[in-house]
């Protein structure tokens, strides 16, 4: 419990005094003009209050990241609690101000656009396919995993999955095409609400249940022996660093109204996530132990643990409650993954996107593929859906790091959690059987690291030049 305890007031004083240093690193100006209010069109440029922005960014960038991940890295024992911990205040929170600050200062530009900027033009048609992948990949899962976790509660025909899933198309397709202000400002604060409520539910039930959450242990627990070394930082990405959070910043960083807000939206709202992370993995860790969490996982996947962390604790009424609070996170992020998809290919084709016809024309191909892809094996889409989200969230910092060095300030914060992800997912390539080389797993650590190296020295080259080039 005191692990626990400590993990949450860490997570505290990382966004009081962490978040502060990136925010006066960052050089934040409530005086600068915002894009919400120069390039107001009423559809995707819309000044909306901080407190309506923080909502709908929490509920953007969480679905089941910061829930699932965690069951799945409770495998690993109280060790998956510093990843998270350490993970969101040095990375994530980073990454996630970063890409929305960098956006905001550029009109609103989306992850590809900012490639393109900062690291190359010809870069950004890389950046342009992994970022419109992972956004596909999100909206297929957070289509599939919401729609099983309804039909479980309603009794599991499969018939009525098809209706579930295609009503969850419906609403993503209203979503995506109608002014933001309409329908996601409206219900999100609503639904943010929601989703706060059931997470505090799980932690008040965990410590009125009395089944300690176990202390801190850097022993790896997993029941299968794997590595946590690169593999628990693809499982647990929401809640700790996600490249995911990258296509999701930019879409509030066109409704803001003062640089000002940026710490609470973007760092904060991280930090947040990490706390709802830091309740589902203790709440895993705190009702079984390894060896039967990884049982149930394997019959019934994260949402069965999800099902049964709410009846224990809670009850049948109030975990029914908690059930639907966790189902409302992957549909409002699966309906901005597909809104941020049509904005990206927008502004990379330049279709205008103030007539309803041309945002249909953009988003109608995209729920046709999506469809496609919901037939796929969802643990193998998790998988591609990880390994892509944790690349994405490398090419974030890197974007990041290039900002910061170019305006001669602290680019450490960036290049540091860069260098670290990058060997990550080169590391996880080489080892992966599935996706990957399925090599040993000490020469794929080497590999990941090397690539690593091997970035950074490009890194410090080419900004040499850019500096030579300047003076």
């Amino acid at each position: 419990m005191i692990t626990f305890i400590v993990a949450m007031i860490l997570l505290l004083l990382g966004y009081l005094t962490y978040g502060k240093f990136v925010d006066k690193t960052f050089k934040s100006d409530p005086n600068k003009p915002t894009p919400a209010n120069t390039l107001t069109d009423g559809v995707d440029f819309v000044p909306m209050n901080s407190n309506k922005n923080a909502f709908i960014q929490i509920l953007n960038i969480a679905g089941v990241g910061p829930i699932f991940g965690p069951i799945l890295g409770a495998l690993y024992g109280p060790s998956a609690f510093l990843w998270i911990v350490f993970g969101s205040i040095f990375a994530g929170g980073v990454h996630d101000y970063l890409t929305g600050m960098i956006s905001l200062r550029y009109g609103g530009a989306h992850l590809p656009a900012l490639a393109s900027r900062f690291l190359g033009k010809s870069f950004s048609h890389v950046v342009n396919f992994f970022t419109l992948l992972l956004l596909l990949l999100v909206g297929t899962v957070f289509v599939s995993a919401p729609a099983k976790m309804i039909n479980e509660l309603i009794g599991n025909d499969t018939s009525v999955l098809t209706i579930i899933v295609f009503c969850i198309f419906l609403y993503y397709i209203i979503a995506t095409v109608l002014p933001i202000d309409k329908v996601i400002g409206k219900i999100y604060p609503v639904l943010g609400f929601l989703l706060l409520v059931s997470a505090v539910g799980i932690c008040i039930g965990m410590f009125m249940y009395g089944n300690p959450i176990p202390e801190l242990t850097l022993e790896n627990l997993h029941p299968k022996g794997i590595p946590y070394y690169p593999v628990i930082f693809l499982t647990i990405s929401c809640g700790a660093l996600s490249g995911f959070h990258a296509t999701q910043s930019p879409i509030i960083s066109r409704t803001i109204n003062n640089e000002k807000d940026g710490r609470k939206i973007f760092y904060g709202m991280m930090i947040l996530e990490a706390v709802i992370a830091m309740i589902w993995a203790a709440a895993a860790m705190s009702l079984m132990n390894g060896d039967d969490l990884s049982v149930l996982l394997e019959n019934g996947g994260p949402a069965a643990v999800v099902n049964k962390i709410a009846i224990v604790f809670l009850g049948t009424v109030g975990g029914t409650i908690a059930v639907l609070g966790v189902i409302v996170l992957p549909i409002t992020s699966g309906d901005t993954s597909f809104r941020a998809a049509r904005m990206i290919i927008a502004d990379y084709l330049n279709i205008d996107q103030k007539a309803l016809k041309n945002r249909f024309m953009v988003a109608i191909p995209l729920f046709v593929i999506s469809y496609i892809l919901t037939n796929m094996d969802f643990q193998l889409l998790w998988r591609y859906f990880s390994w892509a989200n944790q690349i994405t969230a490398a090419i974030a910092l890197w974007i990041g790091a290039v900002y910061l060095f170019q305006k001669k300030t602290h680019y450490i914060i960036a290049l540091a959690p860069a260098f670290f992800i990058t060997s990550v997912v080169g590391s996880y390539l080489f080892y992966d059987p599935t996706i990957g080389f399925g090599l040993e797993v000490m020469t794929s650590n080497l590999i990941g690291i090397a690539i690593s190296i091997a970035l950074t020295i490009l890194f410090f080259i080419v900004m040499k030049k850019r500096k030579e080039i300047i003076e």
